[in-house]
């Protein structure tokens, strides 16, 4: 696995409940902030493998990403049974939910 992959996995694993991170906040941490995509990458192919809380990761306009509907559902109501509530509009207050991760690689063993 390659080291940015690797970290990616290790973030993702790390949000803790009740808590969401962005995907370009994920590429930063993992030190690649143009990186967003890459995020998506991961989650899409490693998640079952890593066992990852995909649900957790959101775009950063505080908004589910996933445009089908059975699969930003189930999303959603993960997050709900977190704890994690969504305005009217459908939006996460990321003040009150976004994890805000390790200060450094270091903590993840890097």
């Amino acid at each position: 696995m390659e080291p940015f992959t690797k970290r990616v996995v290790e973030i993702i694993k790390g949000i803790p409940e009740g808590k969401v991170m962005t995907y370009g906040q994920i590429a930063t941490l993992a030190g690649s902030p143009r990186g967003a995509r890459q995020v998506v990458r991961v989650l899409h192919s490693l998640s079952k493998k890593y066992n990852l809380p995909w649900h957790r990761v959101i775009n950063s306009k505080g908004e589910i990403s996933i445009v089908d509907y059975e699969s930003r559902n189930l999303q959603k109501v993960l997050l709900e049974n977190e704890g994690v509530k969504f305005n009217d509009g459908g939006t996460i207050n990321l003040k009150e939910f976004q994890s805000h991760g390790h200060n450094s690689f270091m903590e993840y063993g890097f």
